[in-house]
């Protein structure tokens, strides 16, 4: 037998119900931070020490991910 349930709930109703915490202000401050740095300008080097933090596997996941569009820009 199978059931499938439907909730309709907004994000933040179904937020609550699972008792997860809110994170509004935690991200409304951090996308201040970065429209701010953007205003300001951002040097070369500052994304790049951004992109390698976000990068999984940090320089390692870096170095597949442009070797794979470099092989794909030869190839098209």
């Amino acid at each position: 037998m199978k059931i499938n349930v439907e909730v309709d709930c907004t994000p933040e109703e179904a937020r609550r119900a699972m008792g997860l915490p809110d994170f509004t202000p935690v991200h409304e401050r951090y996308v201040a931070m970065l429209s701010e740095t953007i205003e300001k300008g951002a040097s070369p080097e500052m994304l790049n020490e951004l992109m390698r933090h976000w990068a999984p596997m940090g320089e390692a996941g870096m170095n597949f991910w442009r070797k794979m569009f470099e092989s794909a820009g030869r190839s098209g």
